[in-house]
């Protein structure tokens, strides 16, 4: 296992930033890598983002240092959404199989979690959040057929993109992590535009199916002093509450959208339109 602990930065503070300090403060280049877990562990809300790689043999998943719990998901809950070849899930609670695109959500106090990819030739890659739980509620695997799908944008605007809702309150109990994932239609490559923030919650964002030798320039930063990050396949980033989230890429893609936070609204959020930014 690979973690890594990520400090929370005032926006003051953020706008004297050069490119080499906002990546190394918000961007997760690496999440897989064969038989290996990484997590990074975010400030913002205690968040924890990680990526999981088994190929030969079943990666167990384990508690760290800064955790201080005797199990990983001792006062925590998990989403996980794969991104790769077909899953299987081992728990104390059941086992569970993920095929590419299907979530499944573990509930606080959840233990023996061992992650298999079911073909060595083409492995899962299993995208994980990770969020304080204060209460404890049944694991289930949610798939696209279970999500509530919403339509946005339009190819006028290079927005077009369907919202799928996957770990969200409207599908499955959570105490406070959501997570969806957002598809662009092709020709479109504006994500959540127009942008807003949340003071109420943070996100973090992770970009795949970006195509080979194109990549997503990530907006990000106070409305009013915006900044951005270039990213590539299979990255993710930080979004602290007081940053807008959004991106435009040099061809369509998808991302997973997670946030936490101290509502489970998914519409609360304060708009800026694009005419307004800077």
């Amino acid at each position: 296992m690979k973690t890594e602990l990520r400090y929370a930065v005032h926006p003051s503070d953020f706008r004297h930033y050069d490119t080499a300090r906002i990546r190394k403060e918000f961007l997760i280049e690496k999440l897989f890598e064969k038989n290996e877990l990484i997590f990074v562990y975010s400030m913002y809300d205690r968040y924890i983002v990680g990526g999981a790689m088994p190929v030969d043999h079943p990666v167990v998943l384990e508690t760290f240092d800064e955790l201080k719990s005797e199990n990983f998901l001792d006062r925590r809950e998990m989403g996980i959404i794969n991104v790769g070849g077909d899953a299987e899930i081992r728990t104390n609670s059941g086992i569970f199989k993920l095929a590419f695109k299907e979530a499944l959500y573990l509930g606080r106090g959840t233990k023996g979690v061992e992650f298999i990819s079911l073909n060595s030739l083409k492995p899962a890659k299993l995208y994980i959040n990770s969020a304080p739980a204060h209460h404890t509620y049944p694991s289930r695997k949610v798939t696209l057929a279970d999500a509530e799908i919403v339509e946005l944008g339009s190819p006028e605007q290079s927005n077009h993109r369907t919202i799928n809702k996957l770990l969200v309150n409207s599908v499955i109990e959570t105490c406070q992590l959501q997570m969806g994932m957002t598809e662009l239609k092709p020709g479109s490559v504006w994500n959540t535009m127009p942008v807003h923030t949340h003071a109420r919650r943070m996100e973090a964002y992770f970009y795949f199916e970006v195509p080979e030798k194109q990549a997503v320039c990530h907006f990000m930063g106070d409305p009013d002093e915006t900044r951005h990050i270039w990213m590539v396949n299979e990255q993710a980033v930080l979004s602290p509450s007081w940053s807008i989230h959004s991106a435009a890429g040099t061809s369509n893609y998808t991302f997973i959208w997670g946030m936490a936070g101290e509502n489970l609204d998914y519409g609360d959020m304060d708009v800026r339109y694009p005419d307004t930014l800077r």
